[in-house]
């Protein structure tokens, strides 16, 4: 984190991505690809809608100290190719389940986090039934046949220099960080380089709304994290924390206060410990 504090947003992901090992795996006619930090017990982590890697930029550091931190870029988003069609969540989850298969092995076991529409596959991932998935983590998921309130985001493809750059920081106030004081540059940065290479709309599969079904055939523990003013779910939380004990009484329900939808790096230095605590738990 002190990095994150001193360096040039820039820096801070190209000094990320350089320590990163690079891998890829099949989406079908393309390729997906996965980076890796550290070693240990693999961690995945699953960006959001409209994302990448670099969604996990305050929580990889952390991780990697102890684990081996599996981050790809999903198909049709970042450096990934788009999956061959139909696009549905369980075909997501299908490829994303194979590359770790490719990546790490057949029989190792892993933990699994996914953030929004990354939190959606990661449950699909958790339901298949040879995927040797230790724990899974819903984080600000997306998914679920629950109300969410509308939420109006500027256009921003239209937009070049500062005025596009004044356009993500109001999206990113809009929906994704509640308090306006930690939307950063690096934030920003993040946000522009993720909307310029976008080319799969997740928001179909979303409201599918197959993942209450999926997490039925799970096998793993599972836990959540929402921040308490997620504007995909404030004031909603109540409904979610009710329909995923639903599915499992022990299901570990946690929020962060005073965060928004992406928690884990709005409040990194509550997230991190959090998932960690769950990450630890036994079976």
């Amino acid at each position: 984190m002190n990095d994150m504090m001193t360096l040039d947003p820039a820096a801070v992901l190209a000094r990320l991505d350089a320590a990163a090992a690079r891998f890829t795996s099949p989406t079908g006619a393309g390729k997906m690809v996965w980076r890796s930090w550290g070693s240990g017990k693999p961690l995945v982590l699953l960006h959001g809608g409209s994302g990448s890697w670099r969604h996990w930029v305050r929580n990889i550091p952390y991780f990697a100290r102890t684990r081996c931190v599996l981050a790809p870029d999903l198909p049709g988003l970042g450096e990934s190719d788009l999956p061959d069609r139909p696009w549905t969540a369980i075909r997501v989850a299908e490829i994303v389940a194979r590359g770790i298969s490719q990546i790490l092995g057949p029989e190792e076991k892993y933990d699994i986090a996914g953030f929004s529409f990354g939190g959606m596959i990661s449950g699909h991932v958790a339901s298949l039934p040879h995927a040797p998935v230790r724990s899974l983590t819903l984080v600000g998921s997306s998914g679920l046949d629950l109300p969410r309130d509308p939420v109006t985001l500027e256009k921003v493809r239209d937009k070049t220099g500062a005025e596009k750059m004044a356009g993500h920081r109001i999206n990113l106030g809009r929906l994704m960080i509640h308090d306006p004081a930690r939307i950063d540059d690096l934030a920003v940065i993040i946000q522009d380089w993720n909307s310029d290479h976008n080319r799969f709309d997740s928001r179909p599969l979303a409201r599918a709304h197959t993942l209450q079904a999926a997490l039925g055939k799970a096998r793993a523990k599972m836990h959540s994290i929402w921040g308490d003013r997620d504007v995909t779910a404030y004031p909603y939380l109540d409904a979610r924390e009710k329909l995923l004990r639903s599915t499992r009484p022990d299901f570990d329900f946690r929020l962060i206060a005073n965060a928004g939808h992406w928690v884990a790096y709005e409040a990194a230095d509550e997230f991190n410990p959090m998932l960690q605590d769950m990450l630890d738990s036994p079976a």
